[in-house]
């Protein structure tokens, strides 16, 4: 059991360092992917698919739940690789939230595969705290994404009210030196 505990909340900071890091990567607009972040997406791919041919190979020398803990093991670690990787080269919110969904899911099965060697109420509470830490992930991943659409829809509001009062500024101004004045103002603020 304590593996499961350890590892899980190992899982949920590495989730959350990974989605706020990358959203504070990205800045203030997200921008669309490009051709740098699609080829270390594809090689990330490629990677990935090398790694778990390999782990697979290994897994089959195993017999029995072993062999089920190993596979679900390289499985989840293609998963965490390839979301990871398609996260960043999408470069959006939505594309970091379901990537952290996907990544909670192979954990989840990762979990129930270490719980199936287990027997009567041991493989009982082991199943429920894999179930909770999937929902925990699931929940957490959704609250960041609503934290953050949060914080930017305030922050273009801050800034619209700051655009304002820069054009109520100029207000005080006549002819050129009034359109340049909202000239700067409209180039200040991205309107």
């Amino acid at each position: 059991m304590k593996p499961i505990t350890l590892r899980t909340t190992f899982i949920a900071a590495a989730a959350s360092a990974f989605a706020g890091m990358a959203i504070l990567a990205a800045g203030p607009a997200l921008a669309a992917p490009s051709v740098e972040a699609k080829a270390a997406w594809v090689q990330a791919k490629d990677r990935a698919a090398a790694d778990y041919k390999a782990a697979r190979t290994r897994c089959d020398a195993i017999t029995g739940n072993p062999k089920d803990v190993c596979l679900a093991e390289a499985k989840a670690t293609r998963v965490r690789t390839e979301e990871e990787a398609g996260a960043l080269y999408k470069n959006s919110l939505k594309a970091f939230t379901q990537s952290r969904m996907k990544i909670a899911d192979a954990n989840f099965s990762l979990d129930k595969a270490k719980c199936a060697a287990l027997t009567g109420n041991d493989k009982d509470v082991c199943v429920q705290q894999a179930k909770a830490t999937l929902i925990a992930a699931q929940a957490d991943a959704k609250a960041d994404k609503k934290a953050i659409e949060a914080r930017t829809d305030a922050r273009d509001d801050k800034r619209t009210a700051e655009y304002k009062v820069a054009l109520e500024k100029c207000d005080a101004f006549a002819g050129a030196v009034k359109d340049n004045c909202v000239s700067t103002a409209k180039s200040q603020y991205g309107k």
